[in-house]
């Protein structure tokens, strides 16, 4: 199986970082058998709104993972539990809406599923991303070979260190939220493909998305004020990976890194 996964898409830049990859990625005859997107930001760099939700179906993606600022927009606890593609992180404590993970099929059959998990370091609080990874798998068990997890962390030592927790058990080890692809893809020795950051699709002349000048204002003045979405520079950042279908083994993973403007 070959599969995508989109870093995370900040706002409209990263709708037109898309769409133009798409075109060039179909020009170049790669096709992709399943197609993960991380959606966190889509709503003008804040969360989803219904609208932005139903913008992003038109890409017809797989599955949309997130992380912490999927509940940035009061939209969201409106429609999640009614969106089984959009999943947020599983170690969210319980009885908090919408889905952790899920388990997909593909139009050959093949079952797939995806984890969203978020990380601690650094970041709010949340349930063990660890044990909750355990309980996850004992849940899915038998049911399917390929699993690829979308760990939403901040420090690049929890990221690395969930891929060596996972490695052998799941297909992928994919990190998001820093919005900076790193160079450190590979696959590691029981078969997990990992990458501590996928990246970002959106304006690469800003502060991870956000306006220059806004972003400078918080550093030197250390008060609040409202970030704007970048619009400059607009790069697409992806990872595709070929999976065996019966192992669920990564056999392959490449960054992709595309000029969109």
């Amino acid at each position: 199986m070959k599969a995508l996964f989109i870093g995370d898409l900040m706002g409209d830049p990263g709708f037109k970082a898309v769409k133009r990859a798409f075109n060039s990625l179909k020009e170049q005859k790669r096709e992709f058998d399943f197609v993960i997107a991380n959606v966190e930001n889509a709503a003008d760099g804040f969360g989803v709104k219904k609208a932005t939700l139903d913008d992003l179906k038109k890409f017809d993606f797989d599955c949309m993972t997130s992380g912490n600022h999927i509940w940035d927009r009061p939209d969201i606890y409106k429609f999640i539990n009614e969106e089984p593609t959009l999943i947020r992180p599983a170690n969210y404590p319980p009885g908090n809406p919408g889905f952790g993970w899920q388990i997909f099929e593909t139009d050959d059959n093949l079952k797939v599923a995806v984890i969203n998990l978020q990380g601690r370091i650094f970041m709010q609080q949340v349930d063990c991303p660890f044990q909750e990874a355990d309980k996850i798998l004992e849940q899915i068990g038998d049911e399917c070979k390929i699993i690829i997890v979308d760990f939403h962390a901040e420090a690049t030592s929890e990221k690395q260190a969930m891929a060596w927790y996972l490695d052998g058990r799941v297909s992928a080890v994919i990190g998001t939220h820093t919005h900076v692809q790193t160079a450190d893809q590979r696959i590691l020795p029981n078969g997990t493909g990992m990458i501590t950051d996928v990246g970002m699709c959106g304006s690469y002349d800003s502060v991870i998305g956000m306006e220059v000048d806004d972003a400078l204002f918080r550093l030197l003045k250390s008060r609040p004020n409202r970030l704007k979405i970048a619009t400059k520079n607009v790069k697409f950042s992806g990872l595709e990976l070929e999976i065996d279908d019966i192992t669920g083994k990564c056999k392959d993973l490449n960054r992709i890194f595309i000029d969109t403007d």
